[in-house]
């Protein structure tokens, strides 16, 4: 499990939304109150985040994003592709991150052990804080009218309520189907 963030991904209907604090910590201090950990690839419709290694996701993103130009943009396709180079590659094998990816379709974590992972409802969140925001999701998704950006905000705010390693610090990307 990774310590230090939580991310959360939403779908509702024909929008989605992804979002995550802004802490950062080295070990047990909190050093940073408001890092950006989404970024949006609008002209292929996606959004992705990570929780680890600033360093290590951010190659990671590098490289899926050259998987989706390979790919035409399908995000599942360059997920399955990015997590199988992950694995089998000897540099990128040791990068230390997750990364949380959604298009209009797909909801997935990719792992460097070759997890692609797509959870059934749209709801996807990873880092320490990811259990107690896609419960809140969950929720909200099923007792509300709410947005999808309007759920993921909410939701982070109640994990940064029980998660130490969460701050209120809260950036939202959102998007559009296709």
């Amino acid at each position: 499990m990774f310590r230090g963030t939580t991310i959360l991904g939403v779908r509702v209907g024909d929008s989605f939304a992804m979002g995550g604090d802004g802490q950062v910590t080295l070990g047990e201090t909190i050093v940073k109150h408001g890092a950006r950990k989404i970024r949006t690839i609008r002209e292929r419709g996606v959004i992705a985040g990570f929780a680890g290694s600033t360093a290590d996701a951010l190659t990671l993103f590098t490289k899926f994003e050259g998987k989706l130009d390979e790919h035409g943009g399908n995000c599942l396709k360059a997920a399955v592709e990015l997590a199988r180079e992950w694995r089998s590659d000897k540099v990128l094998r040791h990068l230390d991150a997750l990364l949380a990816v959604m298009d209009a379709g797909h909801a997935v974590m990719i792992s460097g052990k070759g997890d692609v992972i797509e959870p059934d409802d749209g709801i996807i969140g990873i880092g320490s804080g990811g259990s107690f925001a896609i419960a809140a999701a969950r929720a909200l998704v099923a007792e509300t009218d709410l947005s999808a950006a309007d759920i993921v905000r909410k939701s982070l705010e109640i994990a940064a309520g029980i998660c130490v390693y969460t701050n209120g610090e809260i950036f939202v990307e959102s998007m559009e189907g296709r």
